[in-house]
């Protein structure tokens, strides 16, 4: 997963995962589900991005990371 923000444009891009986009759906106004030709979500567009998300109170957590030292670990 990616995350960029556009300072200029006020638009954040989440990438779920890579591929070509195909269709969109507005799921509320300013928000975009972008899709593959299959339907998969691929990113998420929020447009005036600086009016709906906290930039300064926003945290990064792999849970993945966790797992796996878990694992490791043996529990």
């Amino acid at each position: 997963m990616k995350i960029t923000y556009s300072n200029d444009a006020d638009v954040c891009v989440i990438e779920l995962r890579s591929g070509k986009l195909h269709d969109s759906i507005d799921l509320k106004e300013g928000i975009i589900l972008h899709l593959d030709d299959k339907g998969t979500p691929l990113e998420i567009e929020i447009l005036d991005a600086s009016k709906l998300v906290s930039f300064e109170e926003m945290t990064f957590q792999n849970n993945h990371k966790k797992m796996e030292r878990i694992t490791e670990q043996g529990g």
